[in-house]
């Protein structure tokens, strides 16, 4: 009999053993499964019966949390700033719909991924709550503070939009990322599912749509300032050409087909004799020559560059959801004389703006651009850390030091010497190039604007464009000198 009663208790004490480890390992290990699992009824309120992780700035300043709550969720996110981040932490709402960074990393911020996996066993058997990890953004505050200011105090009352991208040229790493029209994204974080609705059909009926990032999933053509682009064609073409080396540059050009493309305001460029220096036809955003050099180079030489700069290309950067900006080779050199100027159908967001001047920044090596730089654990510990990569080096350095004293002279005697001046910006060293982009006949122009600074030793490269804004140096441009400044007087 004590036998018996001995094997039984043994038996028994297995089973327990196994229960209680196999209960341990699903809530250390199968959490991520078994939330996502369709029976679950749970899943909806899951997300809310622990702290969600925090997302913060670079420098530190926190843009989305979550607080307790006296109902059945425990906890309720909250946004700091929305509508100045809004394109970038995207939202969580109580039907576990995530966009933005909330969705790209959603696993990490509940803290339901694998990733966590052992941190939370630890969490259960030390019996501390769990709590998701936080992430860390490559945006600094103050340059995202200064390009949604920027943006809301020329488009705000308009139904216009833009976007504002800054890239650390060296790294890749975004510094900011704005875009108008915005909304508050607490309004999508409510619990209550009435109020949810209600919200979200407001949001959606609004013309233009406050939901799109502008600065990432909005094309716009680029003006003047694909002279950048057409001019790397060039100079790659003949090593003997230099900023220099003299382009014909008559007024107005006839084209291929017979028609005719002027100047700005039909003006005549560098001293009017119809041969200028590349250099001083850049400063001054002559059209003529660069559309000459279009027809002269053709389609497929310039699409080939503009490749190597990000256009045509499928990106992935998580966080943030991108439109392809496209340049199209055309047989017809009339077509290719006015892209060649960013006109006819070439179109690009404000980041493929910034990659330009990031390329140029970074003597012709473009780095992947990126927003996620940190994870770190509810214990403190690094979960990931970003490392920049090079997504490929479309022009040589000698090419890019060519772009750079073309962009230098923009600033020092060309279109954009009015805007820098006015902002007393002269001793940053900025190297720029203006863009006023035609769309429709009896619309005001698009105005673009892309730059880095310092020129010598660069580390922010800005784009920036402003629908309906007219010329670069007008709109744009003040806009990217400020972001420029916030970055660099802090």
């Amino acid at each position: 009999m004590n036998r018996a009663l001995k094997r039984i208790s043994v038996a028994a004490l297995v089973m327990f053993l196994a229960l209680l480890i196999n209960l341990n390992y699903l809530q250390g290990f199968e959490t991520t499964s078994l939330s996502s699992r369709p029976d679950n009824i749970r899943g909806l309120s899951a997300q809310y019966q622990y702290e969600r992780g925090d997302i913060l700035t670079s420098d530190g300043v926190k843009i989305a949390g979550t607080v307790p709550t006296n109902n059945i969720f425990n906890y309720q996110r909250v946004y700091y700033d929305p509508q100045a981040y809004a394109p970038v932490t995207g939202y969580a709402d109580v039907d576990n719909t995530q966009t933005g960074v909330e969705a790209a990393d959603n696993g990490l911020l509940s803290g339901n991924s694998s990733q966590l996996s052992f941190r939370n066993f630890i969490d259960i058997i030390t019996n501390k709550p769990r709590k998701g990890a936080t992430v860390t953004l490559t945006l600094n505050s103050k340059d995202q503070q200064a390009a949604y200011s920027g943006l809301q105090s020329v488009l705000q009352g308009t139904s216009n939009t833009g976007g504002v991208v800054a890239i650390n040229p060296k790294t890749g790493a975004i510094l900011a990322m704005a875009s108008w029209p915005s909304y508050n994204t607490n309004l999508l974080a409510v619990q209550d599912g009435k109020k949810l609705n209600a919200n979200d059909a407001a949001l959606l009926a609004q013309q233009p749509s406050p939901l799109l990032d502008n600065a990432s999933q909005s094309v716009y053509p680029p003006g003047s300032t694909f002279k950048i682009v057409t001019t790397s064609t060039w100079y790659a073409s003949n090593p003997a050409n230099n900023p220099q080396t003299v382009l014909a540059s008559p007024q107005p050009l006839k084209l291929a087909n017979g028609n005719f493309l002027n100047n700005d305001n039909d003006e005549t460029c560098g001293d009017g004799t119809g041969q200028t220096p590349a250099i001083t036809a850049f400063a001054q955003s002559c059209n003529t020559p660069f559309a000459a050099l279009g027809e002269q180079l053709g389609g497929t030489a310039i699409k080939s560059t503009a490749n190597g700069y990000g256009f045509n290309q499928a990106l992935n950067i998580p966080g943030v959801t991108l439109a392809q900006s496209n340049f199209t080779a055309e047989s017809d050199k009339s077509l290719t004389a006015f892209d060649a100027i960013g006109q006819h159908d070439t179109t690009e967001t404000p980041l493929q703006e910034a990659m330009v001047a990031a390329t140029i920044a970074n003597n012709g090596t473009l780095m992947t651009p990126y927003l996620i730089q940190q994870v770190t654990a509810s214990d403190l510990s690094v979960v990931s850390t970003a490392t920049p990569t090079v997504m490929g080096q479309p022009i040589s350095p000698t090419i890019a030091g060519y772009e750079k004293q073309m962009m230098m002279a923009v600033v020092s005697s060309g279109t954009a010497t009015a805007p820098v001046t006015a902002a007393g910006a002269q001793n940053l060293n900025i190297a720029g190039k203006t863009g006023t982009a035609e769309t429709s006949a009896g619309s005001q122009p698009d105005s673009v604007f892309t730059a880095f600074a310092p020129a010598d030793n660069p580390t922010i490269a800005v784009g920036v464009i402003v629908q309906g804004g007219g010329y670069g140096a007008t709109t744009a441009a003040p806009i990217a000198i400020a972001v420029i400044k916030a970055a660099l007087e802090q």
